[in-house]
């Protein structure tokens, strides 16, 4: 076999993927981050007609390259906080606005093998967005976000997402220093609102894209 890892990564996200479809998702798994793009501007989008998109803060959504599509489409108007030209108050607003978007993306902290999504969140719009607001919700993950149980998926959101996202936006986290939780008080502490979501209500409201790449943080 010439790339194991990739073999293992297809097998695993195909039975990870079973089960998101069993908890009401909808599921699709992409070789990489160009097939997860072709997956949702050409089998997701068109579906939805156009209106409002808007999305979290998400590496792998990045590298699927698809948020220029949109800034392009006369068919949707894009509500997002990325331009860093805005004040606080304005960025904040953006992401309000978001909440009643037509179609929202974000990333996933972990999925666990038994098909629930796994996220953490310092502002809350992302997991705000995935539990109601958006009629649509597209979430992207990279194989390495898959964990057993909801255990491990919150452990790995504790001992290694968190630490290595307040390192990515060089916050003044006790983590930065030592890598590890501490379960702090710091005023810059991302680590504020859990969402666990076990199905999609209505069904199909959230498709997942899963990709066989590793990916995002």
């Amino acid at each position: 076999m010439d790339n194991p890892v990739v073999h293992y990564g297809a097998v695993k996200l195909s039975a990870v993927a079973k089960a998101l479809e069993s908890n009401n998702f909808e599921a699709h798994v992409a070789s990489d981050s160009d097939e997860a793009r072709s997956i949702i501007l050409e089998r997701i989008v068109p579906n939805l007609g156009g209106g409002v998109v808007s999305w979290g803060g998400s590496l792998t959504l990045k590298d699927c390259h698809v948020k220029s599509w949109f800034y392009e489409s006369p068919d949707w108007e894009v509500v997002s906080a990325d331009d860093r030209t805005l004040s606080a108050d304005e960025r904040l607003e953006r992401r309000r606005q978001g909440l009643l978007s037509d179609l929202y993306f974000l990333g996933s902290n972990a999925v666990t093998e038994d098909g629930v999504l796994v996220n953490l969140d310092m502002i809350g719009n992302r997991v705000a967005a995935l539990t109601f607001g958006p009629r649509k919700v597209v979430v992207v993950a990279g194989r390495n976000k898959v964990r057993a149980d909801l255990f491990d998926a919150m452990e790995r959101v504790r001992s290694y997402a968190s630490p290595a996202n307040s390192m990515r936006l060089d916050l003044d986290n006790p983590c930065v220093k030592s890598a590890r939780c501490h379960d702090c008080s710091s005023k810059s502490r991302i680590c504020n609102s859990w969402s666990i979501t076990e199905k999609s209500f209505p069904s199909g409201r959230i498709a997942v894209v899963l990709i066989n790449e590793d990916l995002g943080l």
